[in-house]
């Protein structure tokens, strides 16, 4: 009898420490999902900042800098619900400004243009891999989400499901390929 008790214990204490340490996976899963949403928020701001200084600037034509200072501060100024529309918004407008060689050549021949063309491009390139760390922490959790363990035993507590950012951020190619 008494050794049935202590298997018994032995079982529970087992069961009690893997569900623990789930959880605490779980809790390390949410908590770099924040940092790399931060972390993306972050590198969003950087782009629609760097964006809205170049067409405030007055080395992009009249017609570029209003589409570009429209969206750049759109995607600035967006509630949470519409950020990923204003910042696909944005990643449009910049491939429409940015679309030909011949604009960034323009850019980069103008008093402080390369300097500004160069911020620009590495802003636009890190937008995706944030994005691309981001989605995967989301992954990461769900996948553990999902399991019947932390279901039934609530692991996740009161913690919102974790959701992915889908947007476009595709860079505008005359503009990254030629800093690459």
């Amino acid at each position: 009898m008494t050794a049935t008790l202590i298997w018994i214990l032995v079982a529970l204490v087992a069961i009690g420490v893997y569900l623990s340490w789930t959880a605490g996976r779980l809790d390390r899963l949410h908590v770099r999902m924040d940092a790399t949403r931060a972390a993306l928020d972050a590198q969003l701001l950087r782009r629609a900042s760097v964006a809205q200084e170049l067409a405030t600037s007055g080395v992009l034509d009249p017609a570029a800098s209003i589409v570009l200072y429209e969206a750049a501060h759109a995607a600035r100024q967006a509630e949470e619900e519409q950020r990923e529309v204003a910042e696909s918004e944005l990643s449009q407008a910049l491939r429409a400004v940015f679309g030909e060689p011949a604009q960034v050549e323009a850019v980069r021949e103008a008093p402080g243009g390369e300097e500004a063309a160069r911020e620009l491009a590495e802003a636009v390139r890190r937008v995706p891999m944030a994005r691309r760390f981001h989605n995967d922490a989301v992954g990461a959790a769900r996948r553990l989400r999902e399991h019947r363990k932390v279901r039934w035993f609530r692991l996740a507590g009161h913690a919102p499901f974790p959701l992915a950012v889908e947007m476009d951020d595709e860079p505008p190619a005359a503009l990254v390929e030629r800093v690459s």
